[in-house]
């Protein structure tokens, strides 16, 4: 099945395309949009399946992480190239339409992608023990599994402390959150196929981001040919929302630089 996304557009010139975490929607961007527009820059802005205005998925239909990655690629081909910035769940959709369509990709900046798959099941075993230890509840209670897995990624007290219209955001998406989950739990994409990637590449990560997020960003850095690697002090893995200012500087100073590059 092929989603269709809802996609907002600010400003013009070189498209940036920013994708949002799961269970949030492009309204996450909205600072980075503004900043963008201000450089010059043309902001895209998809809700990705199920979030925010884009049409709900038809549960109880499964659902899969590719299903966002066929959208996002083909808005990619749309674009004709374009910046791609994602966070998280985003940040997983990011690099696999860049490996779907790498020509279309001018640089990529990704804060803790999910992409669990480029873990080695030998050296990164202590990472892999935590992601199977997670205690996700069963599908019966779906508001215990949402409470479980925000605070997962932002820590204890994380979900009482985001407002309840965002709680409402996220159990209307619930079910496209959790099993979006559960597909890329399976992804086995292997480090050696985003080493091809031969953009400017900007990896970033809280101080206080989960280990499998931090070690994740630290296997990429690694395997990707001059990809920068930058650790935000004293932020964690929701700094994009919760910290939008020093993210959202780090982007745009690399959209810029890598603009000053091209021009030389």
């Amino acid at each position: 099945m092929t989603a269709a996304l809802h996609i907002e557009i600010a400003g013009a010139g070189e498209p940036v395309l920013l994708i949002h975490s799961s269970g949030f929607s492009g309204r996450q961007w909205s600072r980075l949009a503004a900043e963008l527009v201000a450089l010059g820059k043309r902001a895209v802005i998809p809700d990705l399946t199920g979030h925010g205005r884009s049409p709900p998925w038809p549960e109880p239909a499964p659902f899969s992480f590719h299903v966002d990655v066929d959208a996002v690629a083909a808005l990619l081909r749309e674009l004709g190239g374009a910046h791609v910035v994602g966070h998280s769940y985003g940040g997983l959709i990011a690099l696999h339409a860049a490996l779907a369509e790498p020509a279309a990709l001018r640089s990529l900046q990704l804060f803790d992608p999910v992409a669990f798959g480029a873990l080695d099941p030998v050296a990164d075993r202590d990472v892999l023990e935590v992601l199977f230890d997670l205690d996700l509840p069963g599908v019966g209670d779906p508001e215990r599994w949402l409470r479980t897995f925000v605070e997962f990624w932002g820590g204890s007290g994380s979900w009482d402390a985001l407002r309840e219209p965002v709680r409402d955001e996220f159990r209307r998406v619930a079910w496209v959150v959790r099993q979006g989950v559960e597909s890329l739990l399976m992804d086995r994409t292997p480090i050696a196929a985003y080493s091809a990637l031969r953009v400017p590449v900007q990896i970033m990560t809280g101080e206080h981001s989960p280990l499998p997020a931090r070690r994740v960003d630290q296997r990429l850095a690694d395997a990707i040919e001059g990809a920068r690697l930058h650790v935000v002090t004293g932020a964690g893995h929701l700094a994009p929302v919760a910290a939008p200012a020093v993210v959202n500087g780090l982007v745009v100073d690399m959209i810029r630089a890598t603009g000053q590059a091209a021009m030389r």
